[in-house]
């Protein structure tokens, strides 16, 4: 027998919200039937105004508040709503806290099947505000404007933006000066329906002490008018130290393509994290908030419990920064990533360093770690830093089969990490601690790092 929706598109009904999503949209129930409603807060009840019906939920919208959170607070975006870059500016900034650690412990109890796992309340950044160092907004025309900006919420209309609250102040510079620039050469931006134009999105990065990096991708293997470009932009941008372009011809989502030219200045800008340097190339990854990636890192650093005579591995080792963050305390780390230019930029991170005691591979961990257990390497600990959607089960079952006596997971998406810790469990690792970082104030996102031990 089909079951009845209780709710119609087009209609309108008072609902109760309870919690947050993982988008960050509230989440009530109208007898029994779950109704996301992005804007609300728990604590809220409100007319809402169904805009999307499935079998087993619904999307709609606030019409009217009928009770509003005492949490609920002016956002000091003026495009915030339309924006899709934040999905918190609403709520107050303890309760974006709790709220967040609700969405890691409601994980860990569903899916990790671990109810009795204590989540330790998450750790705040010192501000909420100007903590990204790295921009990528795209690049369109409207009404014969140039408009640089964040996409809307589940769209493709870029929201023009001259001053994110969220992002480092040098990074609105390089928005608002190649608006003013592109504008001003006439230069043709991309329209994704043709898959016409040449410029696509600008990338801004903001280092160390200031130093600006501009990366201008393109449709286009040319950028017209490129020496008036570079002498535009380095008066308008006096930190600018390194200006590329990127090719990027494919018709598709990605951002940056494999191709990048050195137009003007240094090749990388210089940033830290602690007492360690990192180069920063166009395409290197890098945390973006840098004093919170300290913190995350410090946590790691901690659950590894090293004490100087351990050997870890780090399997998802990107440019190396937690890698060399551990080798502060180990005898010795192994990195390993499938992207070779990471690991490239990782050996040099360990040059740039110091750093003698950190060994990179290129592959796949499920193939590295068995062939350095055949080699008698025994690590001590593993540690990991996965991708949103987490490991694979052959990932997990390489893991316990090095019998480390710890594993230190770090995970960018509560539910993935939640899943994984339910398979590590069966494979004999019980997890002991869950510590919960705020990298990113102001959006639904949130860092977990979670440290398992070897059951007896």
């Amino acid at each position: 027998m089909k079951q009845k929706i209780p709710v119609s598109k087009g209609m309108t009904y008072e609902i109760e919200i309870n919690s947050l999503g993982s988008n960050g949209e509230g989440v009530g129930r109208y007898e029994g039937f779950t109704v996301f409603v992005p804007g609300a807060l728990p604590g809220e009840k409100a007319v809402v105004l169904i805009e999307e019906a499935k079998k087993t939920y619904a999307k709609g919208r606030i019409k009217e508040l009928l009770r509003e959170s005492k949490d609920r607070v002016s956002p000091i975006c003026k495009i915030y709503g339309r924006c899709g870059g934040c999905q918190l500016q609403h709520l107050d900034y303890m309760a974006q806290l709790r709220a967040k650690r609700q969405q890691v412990i409601d994980a860990m109890t569903r899916i990790g099947k671990q109810p009795d796992l204590f989540v330790e309340p998450v750790i705040g950044a010192s501000s909420p505000w100007n903590y990204r160092n790295k921009m990528q907004f795209p690049v369109g025309r409207r009404k014969g404007n140039v408009v640089i900006g964040c996409f809307a919420q589940g769209s493709h209309e870029i929201i023009d933006t001259t001053d994110c609250h969220i992002q480092r102040e040098g990074n609105n510079e390089v928005v608002n000066a190649v608006r003013e620039i592109v504008g001003k050469l006439n230069i043709p931006v991309y329209n994704e329906d043709r898959h016409s134009g040449v410029l696509r999105h600008v990338v801004g990065r903001v280092g160390k002490n200031g130093e600006i990096m501009v990366v201008l991708v393109t449709a286009t293997k040319q950028l017209p008018r490129e020496k008036e470009f570079i002498k535009l932009l380095r008066a308008k941008l006096p930190k600018a130290v390194s200006i590329h372009q990127n090719i990027q011809t494919y018709r598709n989502n990605v951002i940056m393509g494999r191709d990048t030219r050195l137009l003007w200045g240094k090749p990388t800008i210089l940033d830290g994290i602690g007492r360690l340097i990192f180069q920063i190339s166009p395409r290197s990854f890098f945390q973006v908030n840098t004093s919170q990636a300290e913190v995350l890192y410090g946590k790691a650093l901690e659950y590894a419990d090293l004490t100087g005579g351990e050997v870890v591995i780090d399997a998802y080792c990107g440019t190396g920064t937690i890698t060399l963050f551990l080798a502060q305390k180990a005898q010795k780390v192994y990195g390993i990533e499938i992207v070779k230019p990471a690991i490239l930029d990782a050996q040099k991170n360990a040059r740039d360093n110091n750093v003698r005691n950190a060994e990179f591979i290129v592959g796949d961990a499920t193939q590295v770690m068995p062939r350095l257990y055949r080699q008698g390497i025994r690590p001590d600990v593993v540690v990991v830093d996965p991708p949103r959607a987490g490991c694979t089960s052959a990932v997990l079952e390489t893991f316990a089969a090095m019998e480390p006596q710890r594993i230190v997971y770090v995970s960018c998406n509560p539910a993935s990490l939640a899943r994984d810790i339910a398979i590590l469990g069966e494979l004999g690792y019980q997890a002991v601690k869950v510590q919960p970082v705020d990298m990113f104030p102001n959006t639904s996102s949130v860092e977990v790092c979670a440290k398992l031990v070897r059951k007896e």
